[in-house]
C-alpha cells in the first residue's frame, strides 16, 4: 500500500496547504497546521497550538520536523481508497486469486 504523508488542499489563493489546522476547519479557516497531537488525532496551527498546550501539556505532539508520524490527511485516504475504474466507489473487498483490492462492482464483474 502506499504512504503518503502530505496531502493538497487548494483553496481559493494560489497558496496550497498541505495539513490544515482542525479547529480552524471547523471555523471555515484554511489554516497551515504546526503539529499534529496523537492524543487527540488532531492537526493545530500556531494560534491553537499554543491553547492545547496549556490545556493539554502531556498530550504525544508531533511538528513539522516529524512530519512521517503524521497521518494521512481524510483527503489522500479517500483519494486511496478509490476505485481506479469506478470512481464513485471505494475499495471494499479484497481478492485472493488475484492479490487486488476491488470495489463491490469490480468484485462481482472480474473477481468472482
Amino acid at each position: 500500500m502506499a504512504t503518503i504523508s502530505q496531502s493538497t488542499m487548494e483553496t481559493c489563493s494560489d497558496s496550497i496547504i498541505d495539513f490544515c489546522c482542525s479547529p480552524c476547519l471547523e471555523h471555515k479557516i484554511d489554516q497551515w497546521a504546526e503539529l499534529y497531537c496523537d492524543t487527540c488525532q488532531k492537526f493545530y496551527c500556531a494560534v491553537c497550538v499554543t491553547l492545547h498546550g496549556q490545556l493539554f501539556g502531556k498530550h504525544v505532539t508531533y511538528g513539522r520536523g516529524d512530519t512521517s508520524k503524521w497521518p494521512a490527511s481524510k483527503e489522500v485516504q479517500d483519494f486511496l481508497l478509490k476505485c481506479d475504474l469506478h470512481e464513485d466507489k471505494h475499495l471494499e473487498m479484497y481478492c485472493n486469486d488475484h492479490s487486488q483490492l476491488c470495489c463491490i462492482n469490480c468484485a462481482f464483474l472480474n473477481h468472482r
